[in-house]
């Protein structure tokens, strides 16, 4: 059975459609620890599913290398098999990336490596382009640079909105992160640098 640790910053969706697709007992994988880098609204979902949460405060620390090595002690606690990013907005620190590579994975809201960056579905908006996309990569030192495990197209529609085009590409980021768990935890799917 895999193990997995995921790490958010805001209200968790992907978060709980991960934990509610691995409460059923054909799911490969169990999430054994949800963190933050703050007070996120998405730990409530943790609760909520009787899973051990713990917030190590970015702002609490006197640099991103010494926050990410308490969060790595925080991690190593729960002894992942996998660390999956699901919204946190924070760059990992190379140091941290290495302990655990290749075996942190992150969702994005566009088909990389197009839009990379805090702001993907702003971009692919202001670029005008016809479709953007939902990726699921494993990270690496780069801003959302790492080998891709799965992506779709999605199509922008005349008067999308920022928050009109994430709700649309939500879902399908939800249905490729379950995807790849289940195929990391079955052998399906390798991780590679």
């Amino acid at each position: 059975m895999l193990t997995v640790a995921v790490l958010i910053s805001g209200t968790g969706s992907n978060l709980r459609a991960l934990l509610e697709a691995a409460r059923h007992p054909d799911f490969p994988a169990r999430i054994v620890a949800v963190g933050a880098d703050r007070d996120a609204e998405g730990l409530a979902h943790a609760a909520d599913f009787s899973i051990p949460s713990f917030t190590v405060p970015y702002r609490s620390f006197e640099s991103r290398d010494a926050w990410g090595e308490a969060l790595g002690d925080r991690l190593d606690e729960h002894r992942p098999d996998l660390v999956v990013l699901s919204g946190l907005m924070r760059l990992l620190p190379a140091s941290l990336v290495a302990r655990y590579a290749p075996r942190i994975i992150n969702t994005h809201p566009a088909y990389l490596p197009e839009f990379p960056g805090a702001h993907g579905v702003r971009d692919a908006l202001a670029a005008g382009v016809a479709q953007t996309g939902a990726s699921v990569i494993v990270v690496d030192d780069g801003v959302d640079s790492g080998p891709i495990l799965a992506q779709e197209r999605i199509p922008v529609q005349q008067g999308d909105t920022e928050e009109t085009l994430h709700e649309r590409i939500k879902p399908v980021e939800r249905r490729l992160l379950i995807d790849v768990v289940r195929r990391i935890a079955t052998g399906d799917l390798a991780l590679t640098h």
